[in-house]
């Protein structure tokens, strides 16, 4: 089911408009922190594709990461890739940018280990348009001083020691 115009438009606004406000949003909470980015994929920019086999002409994604309360809740609206496909999805430590390993590793909160309870893994399979979505929770908050600063889309769904193919797309995160 594809989302419509409006519903897709107010989830990629909302972000950009925080953006232009303010790279980080603190909330009411000393450690509270939302992060957000998203829009068409382009060739270059903050919103970046890096595979159009798999992220064909007119893609488009939102993601938001909200870290308060001894809480972090991501969440990730994609739609035109490709129909009824797993695609690995994971926040990563620096912003987008021309080459696909720009965006360096996946974010850890510990540094320890590759697993979705150490790590934010938005893995998503689309439906017959191309559009999926995707959460995750943790029991732990970001540190404001080691942000994540990309969500990348990989060619493959997670396996369990972290990996998941190619980078396909990267949105950076403010």
């Amino acid at each position: 089911m594809r989302l419509p115009a409006m519903l897709f438009a107010l989830l990629v606004a909302a972000p950009a408009a925080a953006a232009c406000a303010s790279s980080v949003a603190v909330s009411p909470t000393p450690n509270g922190v939302r992060i957000s980015g998203g829009g068409q994929f382009a060739t270059t920019g903050a919103v970046i594709v890096y595979d159009r086999a798999l992220a064909p002409d007119g893609a488009q994604a939102s993601a938001t990461v909200e870290s308060v309360a001894g809480q972090t809740r991501s969440s990730l609206v994609a739609e035109g890739l490709l129909p009824n496909r797993a695609y690995g999805v994971h926040l990563h430590v620096n912003p987008c940018g021309a080459k696909p390993d720009d965006a360096g590793p996946h974010y850890q909160h510990t540094h320890s280990h590759a697993d979705a309870s150490n790590e934010v893994w938005l893995d998503l399979k689309t439906d017959t348009a191309g559009a999926g979505t995707s959460s995750a929770r943790h029991g732990w908050t970001l540190n404001r001083d080691r942000l994540p600063r990309s969500l990348v889309i990989h060619a493959e769904p997670t396996a369990p020691d972290g990996t998941a193919g190619s980078r396909v797309a990267c949105l950076t995160l403010q």
